[in-house]
This record gives structure tokens, C-alpha cells and sequence, in this order.
């Protein structure tokens, strides 16, 4: 009987497993803490709890991040975004359709959830830790602002929009939108119809529009 060769197994390939890079590291870090400050409150959050629940070592945090208050700053700065949509780049859309987009006015209940409850997070426990307004002005509210003006600026350089001084139109829009929309405490009894906030934020964005002679 002649006897047939079988094929030599193939060495089985090995490598390093993927390691995540410190950015997302970084990032899933930031995401976690957010929930953990959220639900623990900033003075009930340690760093010990956020690396236990993002399932990395206090070794791994502290490289990336060297305090809780480090920490709250960057989840501020990634909590913008729910602020305003900014950066974005140049749409072929009116000035107002583009403002609204940017500041997400009809941004879904959920996402809303998000943005209303980090806010009543800093504004509750400010009393007891004044840091956390300044960090949510530097991080949230200052840098938005800088982002929006900067918008504001490059529309007008297109010549789509007159505005002598972004910095202070930047100021107007979110003092009328964000302002609007009421403070995060009690905002269902300041607004208690969706729809009729809606409609003030769009009412406000045209007039601004209107007054900056936005193409």
C-alpha cells in the first residue's frame, strides 16, 4: 500500500495581541468618567473607581491623567461637543440651517439626557467645589465660544454674513440659544413642550441671522 504524505501542518502564526494606543486609552478613560462623575457626583468619584470601571490599572490612569480634577477637565473639554458641533466644515446650506445644526437644537432626548445631566452634575456640586465652574468655563463654554467665533469669522470672510466682531457675535448667539433653552435644573418646567423650545431656538437663530445679513 503506498503510503501518501499528509502535508505538513503550517506553524501557527503569533504575534503580539493588539494593544490600544494611549489615545484610546485616553478616550475610553474620558467616556467612562463621565458616567462615573455623573453617578457618583465629582465628590464621590475617585480615580481608584473610574480605573476600575474602564477596567485599567491606577498605573495606566495616572500616566495619562495625573488628577481628578485633570480628569473632570478632560471629559469637559470631550462633553463640547454636545455644546456645539464644532469644528465642521463649510456646508452649501443657509447660515441659519447651519447655526442650527451647530448647536444641535433638535438633538434627541437622549443625547439631551447626556448634556442636561453633566450640567446639573458641576452646577449642583459647584457650591462645594468652585474649580468646576472654572474648569467648565475654560474647557466648555470658552473654548466653544472661540470655535464659534472663528465659524463666524471664515463665513464672513466668504462674504456670506456682516459681522464687525465675531468674538461678540459668538457671545450673543450663545447667550440667546443656550440661554433659551433654559438653566438645567427645571428645564422641563421652563420648556415643558419640545417642540415649543424648538421653535424660540429657531426663532432665535433667524433673527440673528437676519441681523448679520447672512446669505
Amino acid at each position: 500500500m503506498d503510503i501518501i504524505d499528509e502535508p505538513a501542518d503550517e506553524p501557527r502564526k503569533r504575534g503580539r495581541p493588539k494593544v490600544s494606543s494611549d489615545e484610546d486609552k485616553r478616550a475610553h478613560i474620558v467616556e467612562v468618567a463621565g458616567r462615573v462623575f455623573v453617578k457618583y457626583g465629582y465628590a464621590g468619584s475617585t480615580t481608584a473607581i473610574v480605573a476600575s470601571e474602564a477596567s485599567v490599572s491606577k498605573q495606566t490612569l495616572y500616566k495619562l491623567f495625573q488628577s481628578k480634577e485633570e480628569l473632570f477637565a478632560a471629559v469637559v473639554g470631550a462633553h463640547r461637543r454636545l455644546m456645539l458641533d464644532l469644528p465642521r466644515p463649510a456646508e452649501d446650506i443657509s447660515i441659519a440651517a447651519s447655526l442650527e445644526r451647530i448647536f444641535m437644537i433638535d438633538m434627541d432626548e437622549d443625547k439631551d439626557a447626556d448634556r442636561t445631566g453633566f450640567l446639573q452634575l458641576v452646577f449642583r456640586e459647584a457650591a462645594q467645589f468652585p474649580e468646576l465652574i472654572d474648569i467648565l468655563q475654560r474647557e466648555g463654554m470658552l473654548a466653544s465660544r472661540q470655535h464659534l467665533a472663528d465659524w463666524l469669522s471664515e463665513r464672513r470672510s466668504e462674504g456670506r454674513l456682516t459681522l464687525d466682531d465675531t468674538a461678540s457675535g459668538a457671545r450673543m448667539l450663545m447667550d440667546m440659544i443656550l440661554g433659551g433653552m433654559g438653566p438645567p435644573e427645571g428645564r422641563a418646567r421652563a420648556w415643558p413642550d419640545r417642540a415649543q423650545l424648538f421653535a424660540h431656538l429657531r426663532r432665535c437663530i433667524a433673527i440673528f441671522a437676519a441681523g448679520v445679513g447672512a446669505a
